[in-house]
């Protein structure tokens, strides 16, 4: 399967990209970052520095990648867990604009395939509506939404401890979404 990973140097992606090339699939892995190329590389996947609120160019790229599936695992999160309060209107916006940006280029690819990533609790108040407005749009395109729980382990906000439920270790959440390839339009839960 080719397949479209968009986050591919993220928490999650620098898991996924590496098991989805294992499983002979071939991968793009978009990155933001020209500096993160080379990361994508050695994963084995083909690098595509793309940006996801750019919607030419970011379509140009899922065009030219012709992919079955196209996967949506971007996050803008920052690396404090105590900035998360302020800078949550980042991370709501690839919800939105980034969301919408993918399902179109992956409609106008011909991909048969989008699967994304969600969450698994209760937003914080407010934040609601962006998770469901994302997940329906999902949806809206047959895709698969995945509700992880809260990620712990190396690279997350919890390395060293386990947070309250719901939850995944990373590593699972990376195996148990490779699994996913093939399932039917839905949502599906990803936790411990």
């Amino acid at each position: 399967m080719r397949i479209f990973l968009a986050g591919a140097t993220g928490v999650i992606g620098v898991r996924l990209l590496p098991l989805l090339v294992a499983a002979g699939h071939e991968v793009a892995g978009m990155t933001r970052s020209e500096s993160k190329a080379d990361q994508v590389r050695a994963a084995g996947g083909q690098p595509v520095v793309c940006d996801v609120y750019d919607s030419a160019e970011l379509t140009a790229a899922v065009v030219e990648f012709g992919p079955d599936l196209v996967m949506h695992q971007l996050t803008d999160l920052p690396d404090d867990a105590a900035l998360l309060p302020e800078l949550a209107g980042a991370n709501a916006r690839i919800r939105t604009e980034g969301t919408r940006n993918l399902v179109a280029a992956a409609r106008d690819a011909g991909a048969r395939r989008f699967l994304a990533q969600s969450i698994a609790w209760e937003p914080t108040a407010g934040r609601g509506e962006v998770i469901r407005d994302h997940e329906a749009a999902v949806l809206a395109a047959d895709g698969v939404v995945v509700e992880y729980g809260q990620f712990y382990g190396p690279g997350t906000y919890y390395e060293t401890e386990v947070p309250a439920g719901p939850r995944v270790h990373i590593d699972t959440a990376a195996a148990r979404t490779v699994e996913l390839l093939e399932a039917d339009s839905g949502v599906v839960v990803v936790v411990d």
